[in-house]
């Protein structure tokens, strides 16, 4: 708990503490001018008055409300679908801006294959801890290749709402995905191969490398 006594000024994080809300809710209430910190130091640290704290504790906009955040994720394979990266996110950060939902977006540049990019195990951490209300996706597969109904299984076990803008998202998109997912794993298998001298070895190899071909 905030101790109190001899205290003038408030970190973020203690304010976060005291008021029951998450630290990039203060930030969006920073940017909205509906809680502006008292001094900010050139390194950007936010400093709060504790009696202006203390007085909008009282007040009706802290009072029984749901303060989860919404989760804004999106995820691309390569830096140069980078671009494919930053449309994603603006519809998305439009959709939660218009809706008045308190967000934070989380991105990565990933295969669907990798089950600890950061950002993705950061989003399951906070699923986790009971701090989403909300998950914003471009569409189904954004997540993981295979499992991402695990994943939804666990939002709806913590009571998290799961939106998919683009739920008609186009079968050709998902295809292409799966095809650069599948050439990632014949690469590795390619690769390890590649120091085996034997004749069953060179002929997996060539039966990869055939299959390769076909999905470039």
């Amino acid at each position: 708990m905030v101790d109190l006594e001899k205290k003038k000024f408030l970190s973020i994080g203690e304010v976060s503490e005291l008021l029951g809300v998450h630290i990039q809710t203060l930030r969006n209430w920073d940017k909205s001018g509906r809680l502006k910190p008292d001094t900010v130091t050139p390194g950007g640290t936010r400093r709060y008055n504790l009696e202006t704290v203390l007085k909008l504790s009282g007040k009706e906009i802290f009072k029984d409300a749901d303060r989860r955040l919404t989760i804004v994720y999106a995820r691309v394979n390569s830096h140069e679908e980078k671009e494919v990266l930053d449309s994603q996110v603006k519809e998305m950060e439009l959709y939660c801006t218009e809706h008045h939902f308190t967000f934070e977006t989380i991105s990565d540049i990933g295969s669907g294959l990798d089950y600890y990019k950061r950002g993705l195990s950061k989003m399951i951490n906070l699923i986790m801890d009971n701090e989403v209300k909300r998950l914003v996706l471009p569409n189904k597969n954004t997540l993981l290749t295979f499992g991402s109904e695990l994943i939804f299984s666990i939002c709806e076990h913590k009571g998290v709402e799961v939106v998919i803008l683009n739920k008609g998202a186009m079968q050709e998109e998902n295809g292409d995905e799966y095809s650069k997912d599948i050439q990632e794993v014949i690469q590795k298998l390619t690769a390890k191969l590649a120091t085996k001298t034997s004749e069953k070895a060179k002929e997996v190899r060539q039966d990869l490398d055939n299959v390769y071909n076909k999905l470039d």
